[in-house]
């Protein structure tokens, strides 16, 4: 699963939100094949879904979107 971001400042707070959630996360370049403004996304087990989605919101972080990697591309998932 991917989270991609429109600023470099929501993707690190996002990075330091999830840490301190103690969620295992990896910060990657972002796929080309999402279209986003920062060329930052995190990456994060799929069994943490419902744990990052909490975050995103209760936080009110920015993002453009949860991602999951699928045959020839990404399908986008309702947070």
């Amino acid at each position: 699963m991917i989270i991609a971001f429109d600023s470099t400042q929501q993707a690190l707070r996002a990075e330091m939100l999830l840490e301190y959630a103690e969620i295992e996360i990896d910060i990657r370049p972002t796929p080309k094949e999402i279209t986003a403004g920062c060329a930052l996304s995190i990456e994060f087990p799929d069994g943490e879904l419902e744990s990052v989605k909490r975050v995103i919101v209760n936080e009110h972080v920015e993002i453009r979107g949860v991602f999951r990697q699928i045959e020839g591309g990404y399908e986008q998932l309702e947070v």
